[in-house]
């Protein structure tokens, strides 16, 4: 469509909650989600761990692994961002991340991190393989993905970034990276 053809704003509404059909928390749990876990390694802002859980249920992902000073839910700070997602999605807390980590590789997870490294890939670029599943690392505001989380990572991507800082908010890093991957994974034949 262009923007010739657009309906003209007389003829613009939004949709009502009715009319976007919205999942019921008990139908988002027992509903297909798709293969991809988010790993929060010390996120320190409860506003940041609430706008995960946000994502992850716009997308409906597998789920969250908490780990270390990340807050857990029910949390009043956690929940003005999350807006409910908490109730829907699947969260475990992990004291240590490289314990998270391990139990996903053990269960065939690929683990990214997203981290800017001398092995780092361009998120730009990268293509999910098909049928695979994969846990994203999203680090600590300041210091980023712990070394020790990192050495057991089976890569590391990055968005690119053109302007005068080295990094974007973790809760914006989660929703692109989570657009990306889904965006680039073509849907399972059933």
């Amino acid at each position: 469509m262009n923007v010739h053809d657009a309906p003209q704003n007389n003829e613009v509404r939004k949709l009502s909650m009715d009319e976007l059909e919205r999942k019921t928390p008990e139908l988002f749990r027992s509903s297909e989600k798709f293969p991809l876990v988010l790993v929060l390694d010390n996120v320190r802002s409860m506003m940041n761990t609430g706008s995960v859980f946000r994502t992850a249920d716009a997308f409906l992902l597998e789920g969250i692994l908490l780990c270390g000073l990340t807050a857990t839910p029910p949390h009043r700070e956690i929940h003005k961002t999350a807006l409910g997602a908490t109730e829907s999605v699947a969260w475990t807390y992990f004291e240590k991340t490289t314990d998270a980590i391990q139990q996903l590789k053990d269960k065939g997870y690929t683990v990214v991190a997203m981290e800017q490294t001398t092995e780092s890939l361009n998120l730009l670029t990268f293509s999910p393989a098909a049928g695979a599943k994969y846990a994203i690392v999203f680090g600590n505001e300041v210091k980023g993905v712990q070394d020790e989380v990192l050495a057991m990572c089976d890569l590391c991507l990055e968005i690119p970034q053109f302007g005068t800082k080295h990094s974007l908010n973790i809760s914006v890093t989660a929703g692109m990276v989570v657009w990306d991957f889904f965006s680039k994974t073509p849907p399972t034949k059933k």
